[in-house]
């Protein structure tokens, strides 16, 4: 099954080109790390970025695409409004989406969400326990009762969502907060995953159990073989009016 899911990996790719910091963790980009993850675990995968044509979504990326991930951070303005509603259709398609930690104020999250996005946060390096609350959710396959993350940025609660449909992990932080961190929802045909460890600043994404859920999830939010849905005027009833 793996083999056959189609992966684009969005990164807004600023950061690697602007902060050294950035850069030495993630020398060719966030993107590249997941990438290679993906393609490990059987994945077909491209990578697509801000600065690409289009910004790497033409509609035939998008059309060849069953699940994309999406990282971006200080430039959330610059994606073009046409690009965003291109994905949000794909979404509502049945394509799978999965945002990853600051993407909780991109364009297409924030409209396919309908709410601010907002929330607490503070970078400052401190652990996150990243808990399994619902171990029989296919994202948290293969995973112990928590994952240990030892220097993230926080993020808190309230965090500005809609009711998850389904929660399955939930961080706490050295400092004391708790937050959401792994929630999905469907949207038209298409399944959303939020995951919420990620910042640029530390080497989060080399480690195996955050590529594991991401790898799960991938395999959650991919697309089944569900029939074509139109919808069209009707003006012959089935029965006699």
């Amino acid at each position: 099954m793996s083999q056959s899911i189609r992966v684009t990996v969005w990164n807004e790719g600023v950061h690697e080109k602007t902060h050294e910091e950035v850069k030495r963790v993630y020398p060719h980009g966030m993107h590249a790390v997941l990438a290679q993850a993906l393609q490990e675990a059987g994945f077909f995968v491209r990578t697509a970025t801000l600065d690409d044509p289009e910004h790497g979504l033409t509609e035939e990326v998008l059309a060849q695409t069953d699940v994309l991930t999406w990282w971006g951070h200080m430039a959330h303005h610059a994606v073009q409004d046409t690009i965003v509603d291109r994905v949000v259709k794909r979404v509502q398609e049945g394509m799978g989406l999965i945002v990853l930690h600051s993407g909780h104020m991109s364009k297409p999250f924030l409209r396919l969400m309908g709410t601010t996005g907002a929330l607490k946060w503070r970078e400052a390096g401190e652990k996150e326990r990243l808990w399994v609350v619902n171990p029989a959710h296919p994202i948290a396959a293969g995973l112990p009762e928590y994952i240990e993350i030892p220097h993230e940025e926080m993020y808190g609660e309230h965090f500005d969502i809609p009711a998850p449909d389904e929660l399955v992990f939930i961080s706490w932080f050295k400092g004391g907060e708790v937050f959401r961190s792994g929630c999905c929802w469907t949207r038209g045909a298409g399944k959303i995953f939020y995951f919420r460890p990620g910042h640029e600043t530390y080497p989060t994404y080399y480690q195996k159990e955050v590529q594991q859920v991401i790898i799960n999830a991938v395999k959650w939010a991919a697309p089944g073989n569900l029939p074509a849905i139109t919808y069209w005027h009707k003006p012959n009833p089935l029965e006699e009016l």
